[in-house]
Protein backbone atom coordinates (compact mmCIF):
# COMPACT_ATOMS: atom_id res chain seq x y z
CA UNK A 1 0.00 0.00 0.00
CA UNK A 2 1.50 3.18 -0.82
CA UNK A 3 2.45 5.02 2.81
CA UNK A 4 2.51 8.56 1.32
CA UNK A 5 -1.44 8.29 0.53
CA UNK A 6 -2.46 6.76 3.81
CA UNK A 7 -4.54 8.48 6.01
CA UNK A 8 -3.46 9.59 9.06
CA UNK A 9 -6.27 11.92 10.40
CA UNK A 10 -9.88 11.31 10.74
CA UNK A 11 -12.03 14.58 11.26
CA UNK A 12 -16.13 14.30 12.31
CA UNK A 13 -18.66 16.96 12.14
CA UNK A 14 -21.05 17.11 15.23
CA UNK A 15 -24.80 17.43 15.13
CA UNK A 16 -25.79 14.75 12.62
CA UNK A 17 -22.82 12.59 12.46
CA UNK A 18 -21.06 11.88 15.78
CA UNK A 19 -24.57 13.42 18.18
CA UNK A 20 -27.67 13.61 17.39
CA UNK A 21 -30.59 15.21 19.04
CA UNK A 22 -33.05 13.67 21.85
CA UNK A 23 -36.17 15.03 20.65
CA UNK A 24 -36.84 16.74 17.25
CA UNK A 25 -36.09 20.77 17.65
CA UNK A 26 -40.04 21.54 17.19
CA UNK A 27 -40.99 19.15 19.88
CA UNK A 28 -38.39 21.14 22.13
CA UNK A 29 -39.43 24.64 21.46
CA UNK A 30 -43.29 23.62 21.53
CA UNK A 31 -42.79 22.25 25.34
CA UNK A 32 -40.54 25.39 26.27
CA UNK A 33 -42.33 27.57 24.89
CA UNK A 34 -45.79 26.56 26.45
CA UNK A 35 -43.84 27.53 29.95
CA UNK A 36 -43.43 30.89 28.87
CA UNK A 37 -47.00 31.32 27.43
CA UNK A 38 -47.09 30.54 23.83
CA UNK A 39 -48.56 27.49 22.47
CA UNK A 40 -47.70 26.51 18.82
CA UNK A 41 -47.49 22.98 17.43
CA UNK A 42 -44.65 21.25 17.21
CA UNK A 43 -44.54 20.41 13.80
CA UNK A 44 -44.79 23.96 12.63
CA UNK A 45 -42.28 25.40 14.46
CA UNK A 46 -39.96 22.68 13.73
CA UNK A 47 -40.83 23.81 9.81
CA UNK A 48 -39.78 27.24 10.68
CA UNK A 49 -36.77 26.37 12.48
CA UNK A 50 -35.53 24.47 9.13
CA UNK A 51 -36.53 27.71 7.23
CA UNK A 52 -34.70 30.70 9.54
CA UNK A 53 -31.83 28.26 9.66
CA UNK A 54 -31.25 27.77 5.72
CA UNK A 55 -31.00 31.34 5.34
CA UNK A 56 -29.45 32.63 8.42
CA UNK A 57 -25.97 33.90 8.26
CA UNK A 58 -22.85 32.24 9.47
CA UNK A 59 -22.78 32.04 13.36
CA UNK A 60 -18.84 33.27 13.15
CA UNK A 61 -17.41 35.59 15.62
CA UNK A 62 -13.74 35.81 16.99
CA UNK A 63 -12.25 37.42 20.22
CA UNK A 64 -12.81 38.07 23.73
CA UNK A 65 -16.86 38.34 22.96
CA UNK A 66 -17.17 35.17 20.70
CA UNK A 67 -19.41 33.56 22.90
CA UNK A 68 -22.04 36.59 23.99
CA UNK A 69 -22.27 37.12 20.35
CA UNK A 70 -22.77 33.86 19.37
CA UNK A 71 -25.34 33.80 21.82
CA UNK A 72 -27.05 36.98 20.49
CA UNK A 73 -26.55 34.99 16.96
CA UNK A 74 -28.78 32.18 18.42
CA UNK A 75 -31.01 34.37 20.31
CA UNK A 76 -32.18 36.00 17.40
CA UNK A 77 -32.43 32.80 15.09
CA UNK A 78 -35.00 31.71 17.50
CA UNK A 79 -36.97 34.99 17.64
CA UNK A 80 -37.00 34.58 14.08
CA UNK A 81 -38.24 30.98 14.47
CA UNK A 82 -41.44 31.63 16.62
CA UNK A 83 -41.89 34.94 14.51
CA UNK A 84 -42.59 32.83 11.09
CA UNK A 85 -44.61 30.13 12.86
CA UNK A 86 -46.85 32.62 14.12
CA UNK A 87 -46.03 36.54 13.69
CA UNK A 88 -48.94 36.80 16.35
CA UNK A 89 -47.31 34.73 19.35
CA UNK A 90 -46.63 36.67 22.47
CA UNK A 91 -44.42 35.42 25.54
CA UNK A 92 -44.72 36.34 28.46
CA UNK A 93 -41.07 36.84 29.14
CA UNK A 94 -39.26 35.69 25.12
CA UNK A 95 -35.56 36.66 27.31
CA UNK A 96 -36.74 33.56 29.72
CA UNK A 97 -38.01 31.26 27.19
CA UNK A 98 -34.58 31.28 25.03
CA UNK A 99 -32.69 31.48 28.11
CA UNK A 100 -34.26 27.89 29.14
CA UNK A 101 -33.66 26.73 25.19
CA UNK A 102 -30.21 27.84 25.45
CA UNK A 103 -29.11 26.46 28.26
CA UNK A 104 -31.14 22.51 26.99
CA UNK A 105 -29.11 22.75 24.27
CA UNK A 106 -25.32 23.49 26.23
CA UNK A 107 -25.63 19.72 27.54
CA UNK A 108 -26.03 16.24 26.93
CA UNK A 109 -30.26 16.41 28.52
CA UNK A 110 -30.38 17.32 24.51
CA UNK A 111 -28.26 14.97 22.90
CA UNK A 112 -27.10 11.87 22.39
CA UNK A 113 -24.40 10.04 20.52
CA UNK A 114 -24.85 8.06 17.10
CA UNK A 115 -25.23 4.65 16.59
CA UNK A 116 -21.64 3.39 16.90
CA UNK A 117 -19.67 6.31 17.59
CA UNK A 118 -18.03 5.62 20.25
CA UNK A 119 -16.96 2.08 19.01
CA UNK A 120 -15.93 3.72 16.09
CA UNK A 121 -13.64 6.06 17.53
CA UNK A 122 -12.05 3.95 20.16
CA UNK A 123 -11.14 1.01 16.57
CA UNK A 124 -9.67 4.45 15.00
CA UNK A 125 -7.72 5.25 18.42
CA UNK A 126 -6.20 2.01 18.18
CA UNK A 127 -5.07 2.40 14.67
CA UNK A 128 -3.01 5.82 16.49
CA UNK A 129 -4.83 7.78 14.19
CA UNK A 130 -5.54 11.27 14.72
CA UNK A 131 -8.89 12.08 15.50
CA UNK A 132 -10.68 15.89 15.63
CA UNK A 133 -14.03 17.82 15.65
CA UNK A 134 -14.68 20.32 12.86
CA UNK A 135 -17.82 21.80 13.27
CA UNK A 136 -20.23 24.71 12.92
CA UNK A 137 -21.71 24.42 15.80
CA UNK A 138 -20.70 27.30 18.82
CA UNK A 139 -18.45 26.91 21.94
CA UNK A 140 -21.15 25.09 24.00
CA UNK A 141 -19.81 21.82 21.97
CA UNK A 142 -16.79 21.05 24.30
CA UNK A 143 -19.15 20.97 27.39
CA UNK A 144 -21.59 18.78 25.29
CA UNK A 145 -18.65 16.49 23.94
CA UNK A 146 -17.19 16.24 27.60
CA UNK A 147 -20.83 15.65 29.18
CA UNK A 148 -21.13 12.89 26.50
CA UNK A 149 -17.91 11.37 27.49
CA UNK A 150 -16.55 12.02 23.93
CA UNK A 151 -13.74 15.20 24.55
CA UNK A 152 -10.97 12.92 25.45
CA UNK A 153 -11.20 10.75 21.98
CA UNK A 154 -10.28 13.75 20.04
CA UNK A 155 -6.91 15.86 19.77
CA UNK A 156 -8.78 18.74 18.83
CA UNK A 157 -12.08 20.67 18.71
CA UNK A 158 -12.61 23.39 15.61
CA UNK A 159 -14.91 25.60 15.45
CA UNK A 160 -15.98 28.76 13.85
CA UNK A 161 -14.49 31.20 16.31
CA UNK A 162 -11.33 29.24 16.30
CA UNK A 163 -10.75 29.68 12.06
CA UNK A 164 -13.06 32.96 11.66
CA UNK A 165 -14.98 31.14 8.80
CA UNK A 166 -17.72 28.40 8.80
CA UNK A 167 -17.93 25.49 6.63
CA UNK A 168 -18.33 25.03 3.44
CA UNK A 169 -15.58 28.13 3.91
CA UNK A 170 -11.74 26.37 2.88
CA UNK A 171 -10.38 28.40 5.60
CA UNK A 172 -12.11 26.76 8.79
CA UNK A 173 -10.94 23.03 6.85
CA UNK A 174 -7.29 24.29 6.65
CA UNK A 175 -7.17 25.14 10.61
CA UNK A 176 -8.45 21.58 11.73
CA UNK A 177 -5.62 20.44 9.73
CA UNK A 178 -3.28 22.48 11.35
CA UNK A 179 -4.39 21.42 14.61
CA UNK A 180 -3.65 17.86 13.25
CA UNK A 181 -0.67 18.56 11.66
CA UNK A 182 -1.58 16.65 8.91
CA UNK A 183 -1.61 17.32 5.08
CA UNK A 184 -5.22 17.29 3.42
CA UNK A 185 -4.91 14.57 1.51
CA UNK A 186 -3.69 12.43 4.68
CA UNK A 187 -7.56 13.04 6.43
CA UNK A 188 -10.93 12.10 6.05
CA UNK A 189 -13.63 14.33 6.83
CA UNK A 190 -17.02 12.41 7.68
CA UNK A 191 -20.23 14.04 7.86
CA UNK A 192 -23.56 14.74 7.04
CA UNK A 193 -24.43 17.39 4.90
CA UNK A 194 -23.46 17.75 0.76
CA UNK A 195 -22.63 21.23 0.36
CA UNK A 196 -21.20 21.91 3.88
CA UNK A 197 -19.35 18.87 4.29
CA UNK A 198 -18.75 16.48 1.57
CA UNK A 199 -18.20 19.24 -1.26
CA UNK A 200 -16.45 21.71 1.49
CA UNK A 201 -14.13 19.13 2.58
CA UNK A 202 -13.48 17.66 -1.23
CA UNK A 203 -12.90 21.65 -2.72
CA UNK A 204 -10.23 21.75 0.79
CA UNK A 205 -8.77 18.41 -0.68
CA UNK A 206 -8.94 16.09 1.89
CA UNK A 207 -11.63 12.66 1.65
CA UNK A 208 -15.09 13.01 2.55
CA UNK A 209 -17.50 10.35 3.30
CA UNK A 210 -21.15 11.15 3.82
CA UNK A 211 -22.12 9.20 7.18
CA UNK A 212 -25.43 7.97 5.76
CA UNK A 213 -23.51 5.73 3.68
CA UNK A 214 -22.36 3.56 6.62
CA UNK A 215 -25.21 1.23 8.51
CA UNK A 216 -23.53 3.40 11.79
CA UNK A 217 -20.16 4.72 13.07
CA UNK A 218 -18.72 1.47 13.94
CA UNK A 219 -18.66 0.86 10.73
CA UNK A 220 -16.14 3.51 10.19
CA UNK A 221 -13.05 1.65 10.26
CA UNK A 222 -14.06 -0.94 7.27
CA UNK A 223 -14.65 2.16 5.41
CA UNK A 224 -11.27 3.23 6.37
CA UNK A 225 -10.22 -0.10 4.48
CA UNK A 226 -12.01 0.25 1.34
CA UNK A 227 -10.64 4.07 1.09
CA UNK A 228 -6.65 3.16 1.66
CA UNK A 229 -7.20 0.12 -0.64
CA UNK A 230 -8.65 2.49 -3.69
CA UNK A 231 -5.57 4.76 -2.99
CA UNK A 232 -3.09 1.29 -2.83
Amino acid sequence: MGQARRIQAVLFDAVGTLILLREPVGATYARVARDHGVRLPAARLGDAFARVLASAPPNVHTGAEAAERERGWWRARVRETFRAADGRARFDDFEACFAALWRHYAGAEAWRLAPGAREGLEALAARRLSLGVLSNFDQRLHGILHELGLDACFDSVVLPADAGAAKPDRAIFAAALEALGVPAARALYVGDRADEDVAGATAAGLFALDVATLPDLGALPKALDRLEEELA
